[in-house]
């Protein structure tokens, strides 16, 4: 099973936020999620690739993706298993997010968000996986939502 993360760009590094994560994404190993496909930009993300670098300690079988927009920038890989570039090259460079969130959430079963507006590119990633009829777990201020 493969899990995308979206969220907003900013978002409170709350110790709420990481438990929350840390069961979510606990959870859904155990429902045989074993890749994990993360975007890089903004606050969420960053969370989000801590909590399942932290967690590879426990399932070392689980494999973190950074799932790159652009070539040629250079990026922080640390908190990784290994980059991959989508096939999203005929895509204009000022939608190569749009794109790449929708071939993330093409390629994948489950979408961990946080989203708390309903706007902005976040906000149209769930859209999108809303109509892919994928399952999505949500962080909505403490309390987790599941909508298909």
């Amino acid at each position: 099973m493969t899990v995308t993360f979206c969220g907003h760009r900013h978002c409170p590094d709350s110790p709420e936020l990481s438990a929350w994560l840390v069961s979510c994404v606990e959870s859904l190993i155990a429902e045989g999620a074993d890749k994990f496909y993360l975007g890089g930009y903004g606050d969420f993300d960053r969370i989000a690739a801590s909590v399942v670098w932290k967690l590879k300690d426990k399932y070392p079988h689980i494999e973190s993706v950074l799932v790159l927009a652009y070539l040629g920038r250079e990026v922080n890989a640390d908190k990784y298993d290994r980059t991959m570039y989508p096939p999203i090259e005929s895509a204009p460079k000022r939608f190569a997010i749009t794109a790449r969130n929708r071939w993330m959430v093409a390629n994948s079963d489950v979408l961990v968000a946080y989203i708390v507006l309903d706007n902005g590119g976040a906000a149209e990633t769930r859209r999108y996986a809303k109509r892919k009829k994928k399952l999505i777990l949500n962080y909505e201020s403490r309390n987790s939502s599941t909508e298909k």
